[in-house]
């Protein structure tokens, strides 16, 4: 993984405290609550967050979010759904 040049790892622990993250060296993306895990496989699935990141990246993130939810028995949602209901949420907004 990369060091993002936007990224403030340092801001995002002030937010977050002692996280657990699936992009542990940009602190991206918490894994440490079933409402995170949920949160960070919708967000990875967005293009816009995906394409900041080699394909590489992307899928060693899915695959940390992917065993912190089956460690944690979460049941992880449908991204196409989410990044569906986004995009209507954004075209609302304009």
């Amino acid at each position: 993984m990369r060091r993002r040049h936007e990224a403030d790892p340092a801001e995002v622990l002030e937010k977050y405290g002692d996280a657990t993250f699936a992009d542990p060296v940009n602190n991206k993306y918490p894994i440490d609550t079933p409402g995170r895990i949920k949160a960070a496989w919708s967000y990875i699935h967005q293009p816009r967050n995906a394409e900041k990141y080699s394909e590489v990246e992307v899928g060693e993130i899915k695959l940390r979010i992917q065993q912190a939810a089956e460690t944690r028995q979460v049941a992880l949602p449908d991204p196409d759904e989410f990044v569906e209901l986004m995009d209507r949420v954004r075209k609302k907004s304009r």
